[in-house]
C-alpha cells in the first residue's frame, strides 16, 4: 500500500462506481457505466423519460458536484477560539460545500442531528455563488467570485433571473447529499424554509433522504403580525424534518390528552425500560449502576407486572442488565433511588421470549410535537430581542429563537449527540446546545459552519466592529457560554462552553506534491515548463505544524475535537494527538533516537493503531527515510506511517 497521503477529499462518484462494480462486475467498461448492461441486470425496472421526477436546469451538474473531490484544508486558529485545549465543539469558517466535503472522512455517520437555516431565496437575500454547468454552458467563475481577501462573494438572485429556482436548487442539493452522509443511521435533519422554496426543498429532500424518511412539515408562526410581501401577509415559515433511516427513535410521546395504557392506585402511567440502552455506559465505567434485581415470578398484578426486590429471595429470579452487542449494560438508576421506588414506580415486565425487563412506571404527561408551532418560543422577534440584548444593538437580522432550536435539538438528539448546523448564521444552534446541556446535564457537542459574509458598511454590525458574520457568531457563543455559567456556576462547572475555530483554506501542499512525475521531468503534462522556484518543498511556506496536523487528521478521518499537546521527544517538538492516536513531527533533521522513541510509544498502545507522520524534508537522505519504515516494521508493525 502506498505511504503517500492524498490531501484530497474522497471522489464520491468514483466510490459509487466502485460499489456498482462490486455488485455487477460486467457493468463497468473503461471506467464508464454501461446503462444497457444495467438494464439487462435489473430487467425492465429502468425508467427513462416516462416517469415522475423533479428536475431543473443544472441538476445533473449539481449531483456531480456532491461527489467531486477538492484539494483544500482546515487551518486551526487557537487565538480566536475559546478553551481550545479542552473543548469538543467546533466553529468552522468557509464555504459549507467545501467544508462538508472535508468532513466526510472524520464525521461519516457520526452526526446525530442537523439543524440548518439556508437562504430563503426571497430575491433579495444572498446565495452562495457556486458555479454549475447547465446544458454544456458553464457559468463565468471569474466575475467577482472572490473578494480581495480570498473569501467567496455572495450575489443577489433576482426573481427576474430565468434560473431563479434552478440556481437555488443547484446550491442546496449537493450540500444535502453531503450532509446526509454525515448523519448517523438514527439521525435526523431539520431545515427551516419559507414559501419561496418549500415546494422545491420538499422534493429535493424526498430524493436525497427518501420519501419514506419524511417525518413531517412543521408550520412555525414566526411573525403573528405578518410580513407584507405585496400579497397575503405571511405569518409563518416551515421546518422540514427527515430521518436518515427507520433506526431513528424520535423523542416524542403521546399527546398530553391521550389516555395512559396502564393504571394503578396512583393513576395512569406508561412503561419505560430501566436499562440504559446506550452501551457507552456499561459495567466497566458505571459500576454503581450494575447490580441485580430479584423477581417474584409466581404472581403478576392487574397490569401483568411482577414484584421485585434488591436482596436475594428463595425461588426468585435474579436479573442483571441485559447484554447489548456483547457489552454488559447498566441501569439508569443507582441502587438508592431504586430502593426508594421499589414496587412503587419500578417493577418487572415479562417479555415475549420468556425473560423479564425492569420497567419504570412513567407518569409525566408529555406532549407530541404538533405540526403547527404558535407560541412565544417560535416568534422570530424573541430571537431578535435576545441577540439585541446580548450585543446592545441589532447586529443580526432575523436570528431564529433559541428556544425553538432547543426544542428541535431535544427532539432529534440524545444527551451526548453531535449537532451540526452548516448555515449557522449568528450561532443560535450553538447557544441552544449549551443551554440544553446546562439544563439536563447533557454532553452534546456542536459543529457550526458559516461563510464569512462581510458586514456591509453602515450596518449596526459594522458599527459595532464586526467585519463578518463569523465574528458575530463566535462572539455570541462566548457571551452565551459565560452568561449560562454565571447564572448557575455550580451546576455548569463541567459545561463545555468553548469552541475550536478552524478556517477553510487551500491545500497545505505545493503543486509538486501532487505532480511528482511532472517535478521529475520539469515539464507539465500539457508541455508547459514548470516554475521550479518556490517548489523545492512539498509544503507551502506559510503553513505551521498545526496546519499540517489538522490536514493529516482530515486525511486519516480522525475527529477534529480531541485533545492534543506538543511534547519534547528526543529534543524535537512532536505533536501527540488524543493520547497517541497520531504522532507528528514536522521539524527538520530528525534523528533515529526520535523515530525509535515514537515507535516504542506506538508499540505500548498495541493492539490499538497509532498513526505517525513526518515531513519529507525531515530526513537528510533517502536511506534515512527507508530506515524509518524499517524501524516501525520491527517495533510497531501496527502503526500507520506516512511522510508528506
Amino acid at each position: 500500500m502506498s505511504n503517500k497521503m492524498k490531501f484530497q477529499t474522497p471522489d464520491l462518484t468514483a466510490a459509487n462506481t466502485a460499489k456498482l462494480n462490486e455488485l455487477f462486475p460486467n457493468l463497468i467498461s473503461e471506467g464508464k457505466v454501461n446503462l444497457d448492461a444495467l438494464r439487462s441486470f435489473v430487467g425492465e425496472e429502468v425508467w427513462e423519460r416516462e416517469a415522475y421526477e423533479f428536475t431543473w436546469v443544472g441538476k445533473r451538474e449539481a449531483i456531480a458536484e456532491a461527489g467531486r473531490p477538492i484539494r483544500r484544508t482546515l487551518r486551526p486558529v487557537p487565538s480566536e477560539s475559546k478553551d481550545w485545549d479542552t473543548t469538543e465543539n467546533l466553529y468552522i469558517e468557509g464555504d459549507n460545500l467545501d467544508v462538508l466535503k472535508l468532513l466526510q472522512e472524520s464525521y461519516l455517520g457520526k452526526v446525530k442531528m442537523i439543524y440548518t437555516d439556508p437562504p430563503y431565496n426571497t430575491g433579495h437575500d444572498f446565495i452562495y455563488n457556486d458555479s454549475f454547468r447547465s446544458n454544456d454552458e458553464e457559468y463565468d467563475e471569474e466575475i467577482s467570485l472572490f473578494d480581495e481577501n480570498g473569501n467567496k462573494n455572495f450575489r443577489e438572485n433576482s426573481d427576474s433571473n430565468p434560473r431563479f429556482h434552478s440556481d437555488w436548487c443547484s446550491m442546496i442539493y449537493p450540500r444535502l447529499v453531503l450532509a446526509r452522509n454525515l448523519l448517523s443511521n438514527d439521525g435526523a435533519i431539520f431545515i427551516s424554509i419559507d414559501d419561496n422554496e418549500v415546494a422545491q426543498l420538499r422534493k429535493i429532500c424526498d430524493e436525497v433522504f427518501g420519501v419514506s424518511n419524511f417525518i413531517g412539515q412543521i408550520t412555525v408562526v414566526a411573525n403573528p403580525r405578518g410580513r407584507d410581501y405585496g400579497g397575503i401577509a405571511r405569518m409563518h415559515d416551515y421546518i422540514l424534518a427527515y430521518r436518515k433511516s427507520d433506526a431513528l427513535e424520535m423523542n416524542l410521546v403521546a399527546d398530553e390528552n391521550s389516555e395512559f395504557p396502564f393504571q394503578d392506585t396512583l393513576g395512569g402511567f406508561e412503561l419505560r425500560e430501566l436499562r440504559n440502552r446506550n452501551i457507552k455506559f456499561n459495567k466497566e465505567n458505571r459500576r454503581n449502576l450494575w447490580y441485580p434485581f430479584y423477581i417474584n415470578t409466581a404472581k403478576a398484578d392487574e397490569n401483568d407486572l411482577y414484584e421485585i426486590d434488591l436482596e436475594p429471595r428463595e425461588g426468585w429470579l435474579e436479573l442483571y442488565p441485559l447484554e447489548s452487542q456483547g457489552i454488559n449494560t447498566v441501569w439508569r438508576w443507582g441502587k438508592p433511588k431504586a430502593a426508594e421506588n421499589l414496587n412503587i414506580n419500578i417493577k418487572a415486565k415479562p417479555m415475549r421470549n420468556g425473560s423479564y425487563m425492569i420497567v419504570e412506571k412513567y407518569r409525566e404527561a408529555r406532549r407530541m410535537a404538533r405540526s403547527v408551532w404558535w407560541d412565544k418560543d417560535s416568534n422570530t422577534e424573541k430571537g431578535t430581542l435576545l441577540v439585541k440584548d446580548m450585543f446592545q444593538g441589532k447586529v443580526f437580522d432575523y436570528p431564529k429563537p433559541m428556544e425553538m432550536i432547543s426544542r428541535l435539538v431535544q427532539m432529534g438528539s440524545d444527551e451526548d449527540g453531535l449537532v451540526l448546523d452548516f448555515f449557522s448564521g449568528s450561532a443560535t444552534t450553538a447557544h441552544a446546545v449549551m443551554r440544553l446541556n446546562a439544563e439536563d446535564g447533557g454532553k452534546r457537542k456542536f459543529i457550526m459552519v458559516q461563510l464569512p459574509e462581510l458586514c456591509a458598511e453602515g450596518t449596526e454590525a459594522a458599527k459595532a466592529g464586526f467585519t463578518n458574520i463569523c465574528e458575530i457568531g463566535k462572539e455570541r457563543i462566548r457571551r452565551a457560554g459565560d452568561k449560562i455559567k454565571a447564572g448557575n456556576p455550580l451546576g455548569t462547572a463541567e459545561l463545555d462552553a468553548g469552541f475550536r475555530v478552524l478556517k477553510l483554506d487551500d491545500t497545505n501542499m505545493n503543486d509538486v506534491y501532487y505532480n511528482a512525475h511532472e517535478w521529475a521531468n520539469g515539464v507539465k503534462d500539457n508541455g508547459e515548463q514548470l516554475d521550479l522556484e518556490g517548489l523545492i518543498d512539498n509544503v507551502k511556506s506559510d503553513r505551521t505544524a498545526g496546519d499540517l496536523l489538522y490536514g493529516c487528521l482530515l486525511e486519516w478521518g480522525l475527529p477534529l475535537n480531541r485533545p492534543h499537546v506538543v511534547e519534547k521527544i528526543a529534543g524535537f517538538d512532536a505533536q501527540n494527538y488524543n493520547d497517541g492516536d497520531l504522532y507528528a513531527c514536522f521539524e527538520k533533521g530528525v534523528t533515529e533516537e526520535l523515530v525509535r522513541e515514537i515507535a516504542n510509544r506506538c508499540k505500548e498502545r498495541q493492539p490499538l493503531t497509532s498513526r505517525v507522520v513526518f515531513r519529507d524534508d525531515s530526513f537528510t537522505s533517502s536511506p534515512q527515510k527507508i530506515n524509518l519504515f524499517e524501524i516501525f516494521k520491527l517495533l510497531a508493525p501496527n502503526a500507520s506511517v506516512r511522510v508528506i
